[in-house]
């Protein structure tokens, strides 16, 4: 398998499209394209971009060795769950709300505030 076929095995295992996969790495579809064709080749930094943004193992990417995924987290939300013991619950909620809108998100922060002084009140 060549690295270009590998490139594209890994975005589709991710599920992402052309687009979606290169948006995270700085470069558009047809730049993705051409690397999974082998019409380009895969430069040091762009491997090394996908491995960091994708948690790929870059033995994997470049020599064909290996699991495909790294088992370090895979995002920061990953690392902030392995260090304050948050389960699958409490990253759910932070995911959504670091997904909602902002004027929505400010929404939520003055209802919390709300609910805080509320708390501090009453003890």
């Amino acid at each position: 398998m060549t690295t270009g076929e590998r490139v594209k095995e890994i975005r589709k295992t991710l599920n992402l499209t052309l687009e979606k996969f290169g948006e995270k790495l700085g470069v558009g579809k047809t730049a993705i394209s051409k690397i999974e064709k082998d019409e380009r080749n895969l430069t040091d930094q762009m491997a090394k971009s996908i491995c960091r943004e994708y948690n790929v193992n870059y033995d994997y990417l470049i020599y064909e060795e290996g699991e495909m995924f790294s088992d370090l987290p895979q995002t920061i939300l990953d690392e902030l769950c392995a260090q304050y013991s948050l389960n699958d619950f409490d990253k759910a909620i932070i995911e959504l709300y670091v997904n909602t809108p902002l004027e929505l998100r400010q929404e939520v922060k003055k209802k919390m505030k709300e609910f805080i002084q509320k708390v501090n009140w009453e003890e």
